[in-house]
């Protein structure tokens, strides 16, 4: 049967203050890596799907990251299909 890997990358919204990714961004510098002018942490769901990946499989996958995955009030999130394979 096949089997694809769908990823739902959820990240804090734009106007959300991300203490995380700004403790990394001033961890940088000290650590000799310059240049870097904003860092945001997020979250990344891999998730391996038996069968085909159609509109209904990606309608479920996109109602499980909106009312599980990801805070919706403070997250924003993105769906993709990553690589479809045969399972063994």
């Amino acid at each position: 049967m096949p089997v694809a890997r769908v990823v739902v990358d959820v990240m804090l919204k734009p106007e959300i203050l991300d203490p995380q990714g700004q403790a990394v961004q001033r961890a940088l510098p000290r650590l000799g890596f310059e240049g870097i002018a904003d860092v945001r942490q997020g979250k990344r769901f891999e998730l391996e799907v038996e069968g085909p990946v159609d509109e209904a499989a990606l309608s479920r996958i996109h109602e499980m990251a909106e009312t599980f995955l990801a805070n919706t009030v403070i997250e924003d999130f993105t769906v993709k299909v990553e690589k479809a394979e045969e399972s063994k």
